[in-house]
């Protein structure tokens, strides 16, 4: 599965990461971008540290699962 991770810096300092689950691929850069301004000037989310106040990151993460038999 993939996902992207939109990462912020909070008011606080500390960083906060949203994800989003299976984006529409390819991820466009631009629209990623546009889309963290927008969540910052619409204040469209909060922290326990405080509104987000700028962009750290955006990265698509892709999650490989394998079981290992246990006897």
């Amino acid at each position: 599965m993939k996902r992207l991770e939109l990462k912020f810096d909070n008011y606080d300092g500390k960083v906060v990461t949203y994800t989003i689950d299976n984006p529409k691929e390819p991820v466009d850069p631009a629209a990623v971008n546009a889309a963290m301004d927008e969540i910052i000037t619409q204040n469209a989310f909060t922290s326990g540290g405080g509104d987000l106040i700028a962009k750290k990151s955006a990265r698509l993460v892709e999650q490989t699962i394998e079981d290992v038999e246990i006897l």
